[in-house]
């Protein structure tokens, strides 16, 4: 038995603030298209895991609709066919309505799927997005299915979870 398999991870990229870039001439932050491919081959070395990256919209979670969420739970199931751990990244002010949205719809589940997210955008000095990254895609690795969110250093089954807007993380209630 292999301790340490070539794993492959999807993720989908759905925006939010995560995905957030910053526009030095007028000063604003919005998404455009994914950056995360990108910086996940720029700083994290990962022999063992194959990341696969599926944009799915760019759009702040604030702008989301349940037609949005249906989107993402069809492409869950389109993935989940493949066997592969998935990993959705999305805006944190609704992605326990999206999470939710998914378990209530998926009955029996046969990936996990992490959500996560970012209280920073990836681009800034001090954002905690390629932390929740790193962690949702060890995390993907070793649970067994089912719809989780993952963040700060904690791992949520959903439901159960929600972004306390003062601590700036998620807790359990």
């Amino acid at each position: 038995m292999t301790l340490n398999p070539i794993t492959r991870v999807i993720i989908l990229t759905t925006g939010g603030t995560i995905e957030k870039t910053y526009d030095e001439a007028d000063g604003t932050l919005f998404n455009r298209e994914t950056v995360i491919r990108t910086r996940i081959q720029e700083y994290l070395r990962l022999p063992y895991t194959q990341i696969e990256v599926k944009s799915l919209m760019t759009k702040d979670s604030l702008d989301m609709d349940m037609n949005d969420r249906e989107l993402i739970y069809q492409s869950i199931l389109r993935f989940a066919k493949y066997n592969d751990p998935i990993v959705i990244l999305h805006g944190t002010d609704t992605m326990q309505q999206t999470a939710e949205h998914v378990q209530k719809n998926w009955e029996y589940p046969t990936v996990p799927v992490v959500f996560t997210g970012a209280m920073k955008p990836l681009g800034f000095i001090d954002s905690d997005a390629l932390q929740n990254v790193t962690e949702a895609l060890i995390v993907s690795k070793i649970i067994s299915p089912g719809i989780y969110l993952s963040f700060h250093n904690r791992l949520f089954g959903v439901p159960g979870v929600r972004k306390n807007k003062k601590t700036l993380t998620f807790e359990e209630f």
